[in-house]
C-alpha cells in the first residue's frame, strides 16, 4: 500500500513541476488557462460553445482544447464557434496531465491567444488531482445532478476558483434547491462564487468569459481554504515549489486512490505519446 501511495505522490509531484513550468511559459506569452471540470452530461460543452462564440464575436483571441476517451463530437461542436479547437483522445485515460497538455499545445496554440479553455475529461475524481497550469479552475454541476454533489466530490469542488450551475432553465422542473446547493458548496469551499447559467435560456451568458478575462488581466482569484491550509514544498528531487492555488495535501483521496492504477497507466501512456489529437481544421474537413 505504501508503494502505491508513494507512486501516486511521485506522479502528482512530477505533474506539479510540469504545471509550474507550463503556467510560467504561458503567462510569459500572455495566455491564461481555464480548466473546466464536470461530470459527463453536465452541459459543459454547450455552455463553452456559447462562451467561445461570444469571444469570437467580440474579437477576443481564444482557443479550446477538449479531452475525451473517444469520439471527436465535442470538438466538432466547439469548432462551430469559429475559434481554434483541438481534440485530444485519451484512449481510456481518465484525465489530462500538465506534461501531456504542454505537448499538445506545442506548435498548435496561436501566439496571440489570450485565453485557452480546457474541457477536461468528464469526471470529477481523477481530473481534480491534476494541476494543468491553469489560472482559473471552474467546476460545473447541472441542476439534474443533485444538491449534494459538492459533498460527494469535495476535492473537485474544494479546489475550484469558481462554481457554475448549468441548465437553470429546467431547475424548477427537477425541483433543484439552489439554497441547499449553495450551502453545500460553502461547506466545502467557503467564499467561492457560484454563478447560475443556462446555455439554452441564455442565463449567465458571458459570465465565464468575463471572469476568465479578469483573472487573465490580474484580478484577484478566489483561493480555496483547501489550498490555504497547505503550502507544501516537494522533495529536492522535484525542485519546484507547489504553485499557490493548487495543492494535493488537502485532498480527500479516498476516491482518488481507487484510481491509482489509472494514474500509473497515465504516466506510462504519456511517455509513449499515447493520446491522439485532432485540430479544428481536421474536424471541419471531416464534416464536409
Amino acid at each position: 500500500m505504501c508503494r502505491v501511495v508513494d507512486l501516486q505522490q511521485a506522479v502528482l509531484a512530477k505533474n506539479d513541476a510540469c504545471a509550474h513550468t507550463l503556467r510560467e511559459d504561458l503567462a510569459a506569452r500572455g495566455t491564461a488557462v481555464v480548466n473546466l471540470l464536470s461530470s459527463p452530461g453536465s452541459g459543459k460543452t454547450a455552455l463553452l460553445e456559447r462562451e467561445l462564440t461570444l469571444a469570437h464575436s467580440r474579437g477576443i483571441p481564444v482557443a479550446a482544447l477538449t479531452a475525451d476517451l473517444a469520439t471527436e463530437n465535442d470538438a466538432v461542436r466547439l469548432a462551430r464557434s469559429g475559434v481554434p479547437v483541438k481534440q485530444v483522445l485519451t484512449d481510456g485515460l481518465c484525465h489530462l496531465e500538465a506534461e501531456m497538455l504542454g505537448g499538445h499545445l506545442h506548435g498548435w496554440l496561436p501566439a496571440d491567444t489570450r485565453l485557452l479553455f480546457i474541457e477536461n475529461v468528464g469526471n470529477l475524481v481523477c481530473p481534480a488531482s491534476y494541476d494543468l497550469g491553469e489560472t482559473l479552475r471552474i467546476v460545473l454541476a447541472s441542476v439534474t445532478e443533485g444538491e449534494d454533489k459538492p459533498l460527494k466530490y469535495p476535492t473537485a469542488f474544494g479546489l475550484a476558483h469558481l462554481v457554475v450551475v448549468t441548465k437553470m432553465d429546467i431547475a424548477e422542473a427537477v425541483a433543484f434547491d439552489e439554497k441547499e446547493f449553495r450551502a453545500n458548496v460553502e461547506r466545502i469551499n467557503p467564499g467561492v462564487e457560484v454563478v447560475l447559467t443556462s446555455a439554452r435560456g441564455g442565463e449567465g451568458d458571458g459570465l465565464l468569459l468575463d471572469r476568465a478575462l479578469a483573472a487573465r488581466d490580474g484580478a484577484p482569484v478566489h483561493i480555496p481554504v483547501m489550498t490555504r491550509k497547505s503550502h507544501h514544498v516537494h522533495d529536492a528531487e522535484d525542485g519546484q515549489p507547489h504553485d499557490e492555488g493548487h495543492t494535493h495535501e488537502g485532498h480527500t483521496h479516498d476516491e482518488s486512490h481507487t484510481h491509482h492504477g489509472e494514474h500509473a497507466h497515465a504516466a506510462r501512456a504519456q511517455d509513449r505519446g499515447h493520446a491522439r489529437t485532432t485540430d479544428s481544421d481536421t474536424v471541419a474537413s471531416s464534416r464536409s
